[in-house]
């Protein structure tokens, strides 16, 4: 596996644990529609999250949720779009960005930003 996936997945394990410690449960992890993904699907208080995670070694580059450019989320869109058809019974949705910053093998930053955009 490369070195980026591996930070990719470290990240989504990270978020996960995240959610959970903040009352979410997990519905989904990597759910897939067509070659359109979405990280994490989780649920609290009858709202479905839809959330993208990104992680970064360093902020060299920006911020991670900097990089969840309009095409990401139009992707994000389609697939929760699929997700709430094949699972009608959610009404209120939302679509979240963990972002996720790493200095070694110790997490430096972790945000939440609820209701990132749409």
């Amino acid at each position: 596996m490369a070195k980026h996936n591996e930070t990719g997945l470290k990240g989504e394990q990270i978020a996960e644990k995240f959610l959970l410690n903040k009352g979410y449960s997990i519905l989904h992890r990597n759910w897939r529609f067509e070659r359109k993904e979405i990280d994490i699907i989780a649920c609290k208080d009858q709202l479905l999250v839809f959330a993208e995670v990104k992680t970064r070694k360093n902020f060299d580059f920006g911020f991670p949720e900097e990089f969840v450019d309009t095409r990401k989320q139009g992707h994000m869109k389609l697939a929760a779009e699929a997700y709430t058809n094949e699972y009608p019974q959610y009404i209120t949705i939302r679509f979240d960005i963990i972002s996720i910053c790493f200095d070694k093998e110790i997490v430096k930053d972790i945000t939440h930003f609820e209701d990132a955009f749409y």
